[in-house]
């Protein structure tokens, strides 16, 4: 039995298959993604979806779908599926489906009266191509099939309409042709594996619609060109590669490549090897060789505190420390171009946030506990140091070290913090003063930075620190910790937030924490009873004012509860941790049931991977993206966890 596999009564019911999407990625940041019908329903949906570096910095759509006719008899079967206006779907090819599977890749197995094609699709890993093989199981007469590529050439972020701009023109290549629609996009090329004939019929398919675009609150029609069709005789038995790429192809190597690909491919039959494919799919890798992780798909860039989170998850977890040291070696550049002032010559967004130097320190003390601390040292001292530097001078204008020991950050009027969400141009959580996170943070790498020197470098350092980190804990439990047990979120002056909120997971579940250890356990039974879900912890508490848990409506309505109480399961990973530090493996048989609601996801949202959050409320359907790293990598890093636990005694 396949680990996602889908019969004929999933695929042909609408309302189950719609709400599945399937991510296909490589090395560049391109991707595919549609859902199991190949009927799309974002306008970031696409078959090709490529970045173009000289239009600008976003993702585009190139070739949008590809609907494959069987013709027998002068009998046609048309297998593909679009949404037009007034909810019309045509021209159905749904109801052929008999089942898909996605052991390894994308596997569609259709049923045409006598006839059975199978369909599987991969995306090249270093190169922008998608590759889809077409295999005639079984047929009793004759059979052609027809091809009809649906064209774009539009940003993810745009839609497309008739217009008179759009170049007609095309040019055969090796068993195909190349389009391009605009100046300034690269040439489509489509090819096939044997001798093919295309047929120019230009059109227009007009008001297709994107019913999750509907459902956000934003345009959600366009009209996409169709140059002509392909048509290309199949025998019983015999498998026909067609590729879509940027580049051309020598067409008789297509078949040889599809399997050298398949080979490549990680097999997904269990929730951790979905997992792990799920954590290279947020892999990228620029010309200049420099290596980063997109904070997730189908929109998100590679951010710097998103980098740093995910790091030890969707490396070391699996075993990948190679992977870990090239992401590292990109992010210290950039870490030390903003600290010195410098021009950035790396692709990491929102590196300038106060907090993201102190995640880099986290994720430097994750590497000295899976690989070695003399090691880490070797690598990543200078680096921690000059962190610890910056940091107490005051490199960032807008974090301060106070006497008292804690930093001070001003979100009053733009959010510094991981709740980013804003309305209006204000942040919807204005979190500005003592910030909880911010100072945890801060007392796990003075201790961490510490006691990696006093171990292998200057003990005077590391008597500073360890002096610096007293009287931040000090101050620590004066500020934060309240009679009723729990932590404030920020506070600012006079102004405390006494919301129930997740950040006060992270001093307990670091390695190095300020509060005792009734404190923790005080802290994480609040967590547990007022935030806890099966997706993860909520961003704010049922009991608290603002409560917001539905991630639903336009754009407005959404910022407004994007944290006021969604859930997200990477802050379930420090609550895990949280959770295997206080009471070791009494412990294990409740979180090994809290996993079930991520391996829930696996065939439920976007297959085999997780969503960007979840509402706070059952039955906590996944919303946002399809996929986002941090919740994967801390999944990922949970079940390290759980597994060192399970050996402990």
């Amino acid at each position: 039995m396949s680990y996602l596999r889908f019969e004929k009564a999933v695929m042909t019911n609408l309302e189950e298959s719609l709400r599945r999407e399937l991510l296909r990625t490589n090395r560049s940041g391109a991707y595919s993604a549609s859902t199991l019908v190949d009927c799309n329903t974002r306008k970031y949906h696409g078959l090709l979806v490529v970045p173009v570096p000289e239009l600008d910095d976003d993702n585009h759509v190139l070739l949008s779908s590809f609907d494959c006719t069987v013709i027998q008899h002068g009998a046609e079967f048309n297998l593909g599926l679009h949404k037009y206006q007034g909810n019309n779907y045509s021209p159905k090819g749904h109801k052929y489906i008999r089942e898909f599977t996605c052991d390894v890749v994308p596997t569609t197995l259709y049923r045409v009266g006598g006839v059975l094609l199978k369909r599987e699709t991969i995306f090249q890993a270093y190169e922008d191509r998608i590759l889809i093989r077409y295999t005639l199981e079984d047929a009793h007469s004759e059979t052609k099939l027809r091809f009809r590529p649906f064209l774009a050439f539009r940003s993810v972020r745009q839609f497309t309409h008739e217009n008179a701009t759009a170049s007609r023109e095309y040019h055969p290549v090796d068993n195909g042709i190349k389009t391009c629609m605009y100046a300034g996009y690269p040439d489509l090329y489509m090819q096939f594996n044997k001798k093919n004939e295309f047929i120019f019929q230009p059109d227009w398919y007009r008001g297709v619609e994107y019913p999750k675009e509907q459902e956000r609150g934003y345009a959600s029609n366009e009209d996409l060109y169709v140059p002509g069709y392909f048509e290309i005789g199949i025998k019983k038995g015999e498998s026909i590669v067609f590729a879509a790429s940027t580049k051309e192809i020598k067409s008789n190597q297509l078949k040889t490549l599809f399997q050298k690909e398949m080979e490549l491919r990680p097999g997904r039959d269990s929730f951790f090897h979905c997992l792990v494919a799920a954590a290279h799919q947020f892999h990228n890798r620029q010309p200049n060789d420099d290596r980063y992780l997109l904070a997730g798909y189908p929109w998100f860039k590679a951010r710097a505190r998103d980098t740093f989170i995910s790091l030890p998850g969707l490396t070391l977890s699996i075993g990948e420390t190679d992977y870990f040291e090239l992401v590292m070696n990109t992010a210290e550049k950039g870490l030390r171009e903003f600290m010195e002032d410098k021009p950035l010559s790396v692709k990491i967004y929102e590196i300038e946030h106060p907090d993201v130097p102190l995640w880099a320190v986290w994720a430097i003390q994750q590497y000295a506990k899976e690989v070695s601390r003399e090691q880490a040292y070797k690598k990543y001292g200078k680096l921690v140091k000059d962190i610890m530097k910056y940091v107490i001078e005051g490199g960032n204008s807008n974090m301060r070290l106070d006497e008292n020991g804690l930093l001070y950050v001003n979100g009053r009027d733009k959010a510094v913090t991981w709740m980013n969400s804003t309305a209006n141009g204000r942040p919807v959580v204005p979190r500005s003063g003592y910030i909880v996170e911010f100072n945890a943070l801060w007392y796990n790498a003075l201790k961490f930075c510490a006691s990696m020197e006093e171990e292998f470098g200057d003990k005077k350092i590391a008597d500073k620190l360890e002096k610096r980190a007293e009287l931040c804990k000090e101050s620590f439990v004066q500020t934060f910790m309240n009679e009723y047990g729990y932590l404030l979120d920020y506070v600012d002056g006079n102004m405390m937030d006494w919301s129930v909120r997740p950040n006060m997971i992270f001093p307990v579940a670091f390695d190095y924490s300020p509060l005792s250890q009734d404190q923790k356990k005080s802290v994480l039974d609040i967590c547990t009873r007022e935030l806890l879900t099966p997706k993860g912890l909520r961003s704010l508490s049922p009991k608290s004012g603002g409560y917001n848990p539905m991630y639903v409506g336009p754009q407005t309505q959404r910022d407004y509860a994007y944290h006021q109480g969604t859930a997200w399961p990477w802050l379930g990973g420090f609550y895990i941790e949280a959770c295997l530090k206080l009471y070791k493996r009494t412990r294990l048989s409740f979180l090994e049931r809290h996993m079930v609601g991520y391996e829930d996801e696996m065939n439920y949202h976007a297959l085999g991977t997780i969503s960007e959050l979840f509402d706070g409320n059952p039955p906590f359907h996944g919303r946002g993206a399809m996929a986002f790293a941090m919740n994967v990598a801390e999944i990922l890093r949970s079940l390290k966890l759980m597994e060192k636990y399970s050996y402990q005694k």
